[in-house]
């Protein structure tokens, strides 16, 4: 027990001498900004395969894991962006949408490749197109997952007018549902930890952090939440009309410092193995 916590506080001094906490509000900054151009992409790729029922799905699921005062008004603000459905985005302005998006995937790069101490020696061109190749995957994977979310529910009620004796087990939608937003949560942090810093480690190394990480995630939603049932008022009355988006933003600074916080608890495992901790 004593050895663990040396581990915890070595890594979270770390991460105060990395500029963890500056890492972390480019990190929330970048993803706030990126979040749109990647929805108006997504919805541009529903419309163009004539998905375009799916686009709502997708944000409803991207967004399944927040709070729900921060998920609300975000919504809200994401849906009315996307009314307008246009396929010539892809023509137009897939590559400016494909570029911001992308630097979301920057952000978590330069925060873990300082967590884990690395420097990078890859082409800044290379990492740039490896960003963008994880938008357009993740875009793609999450508009495939999305219509396995609306077909479950037909096929639900298909498999109960044959076997009627499935009726009661009806929330085994709503458990598929939520285990798929968990799925997107483990598979983005594995894919982040293991690729996207400079070096490779193994599943067992990043395994730690990411498992803190989805723990303090859940503890982080829940107190947010419950603090903003209590205190949503302060919020209103400090920033106006730019509540909402100041509510995200804090959400995100939150949930980017755990993530970095994540890396470090890695390193710091790493260092403790080798004896140098």
């Amino acid at each position: 027990m004593f050895r663990a916590f040396d581990i915890a506080w070595d890594a979270f001094w770390r991460f105060v001498e990395d500029d963890g906490w500056a890492i972390a509000s480019h990190i929330a900054l970048s993803a706030l900004m990126s979040l749109f151009p990647f929805l108006i992409f997504v919805t541009a790729l529903a419309a163009f395969f004539d998905f375009k029922n799916l686009a709502d799905e997708t944000v409803q699921l991207m967004l399944e894991a927040w709070p729900a005062q921060v998920a609300d008004p975000i919504g809200r603000e994401i849906r009315n962006v996307l009314t307008q459905v246009r396929t010539d985005v892809l023509t137009i302005g897939v590559v400016l949408a494909i570029y911001f998006s992308s630097n979301g995937i920057e952000s978590l790069r330069i925060g873990l490749n300082r967590a884990y101490g690395m420097r990078e020696a890859r082409s800044w061109y290379w990492l740039r197109l490896e960003s963008i190749g994880y938008v357009v995957v993740g875009a793609a994977g999450l508009l495939a997952l999305s219509f396995l979310v609306v077909l479950g529910p037909v096929l639900w009620l298909a498999a109960v007018r044959y076997v009627p004796a499935l009726e009661p087990f009806g929330w085994v939608i709503t458990f598929l549902r939520y285990a798929a937003t968990s799925a997107i949560l483990i598979v983005a942090l594995v894919v982040a930890h293991m690729w996207l810093p400079a070096g490779r480690r193994t599943l067992a190394e990043v395994a730690p952090g990411i498992l803190v990480t989805l723990g303090l995630w859940l503890a982080a939603g829940a107190a947010f939440g419950r603090y903003l049932s209590e205190f949503a008022g302060n919020y209103v009355t400090t920033y106006a009309g730019l509540a909402s988006v100041m509510i995200a933003l804090v959400f995100l600074y939150t949930t980017a410092s755990i993530f970095v916080y994540g890396g470090e608890l890695n390193a710091a495992i790493r260092r403790a193995r080798e004896g140098r901790l």
